[in-house]
């Protein structure tokens, strides 16, 4: 199973409102969990081959919600602040990232990158790569409309769920 599938999975249970779905192949095991604040914890294990085991961390997984709660309650002090900066960006799409990895904005050190503050974007067009365990994920616009803004710093790590970039789609 490719990770392009795993992710589409996650998406369609996300979207289902089911709350646990467990999936079991020859050679792994994929369990999604949901919740109703929608956040989504995915577990996946490699079936050990031969005498070799292999399995994913958890614990890595488990950190972003873990800081997530952390940055919220220490938010909290802060709340005015935020109010004015959500409702100036309320009519801004928010890309997120849909994996854990490093963010890069260009496809290679040498060439432009995908997309600069002020360009149009369609739907389905490549806005940046998330390396992955040596592997380069394209994340693509879900919107068409106009890069607003880049939310993170080239070849920075990023968390499941981080917002990349604000698009506006008018």
């Amino acid at each position: 199973m490719e990770l392009k599938e795993i992710q589409n999975l996650i998406k369609f249970v996300a979207k289902s409102g089911a709350s646990e779905v467990k999936l079991e192949m020859d050679d792994i095991k994929i369990t999604i969990k949901t919740s109703s604040e929608e956040k989504e914890t995915t577990i996946v294990q490699q079936v050990p081959m031969g005498g070799m085991q292999q399995q994913m961390p958890t614990q890595q997984m488990q950190q972003p919600q873990q800081q997530a709660a952390q940055q919220q309650q220490q938010s909290s002090g802060g709340e005015e602040k935020k109010e004015t900066s959500e409702t100036d960006d309320s009519k801004y799409v928010t890309v997120k990232s849909p994996i854990i990895g490093t963010f890069y904005r260009k496809p290679s050190p040498d060439k432009p990158a995908f997309v600069e503050v002020g360009d149009s974007v369609k739907e389905g067009e490549v806005l940046c790569v998330i390396e992955a365990m040596k592997l380069f994920n394209e994340i693509e616009s879900e919107v068409s409309g106009k890069i607003v803004k880049v939310l993170v710093d080239d070849s920075s790590p990023v968390e499941f769920d981080q917002p990349l970039f604000l698009v506006d789609p008018s």
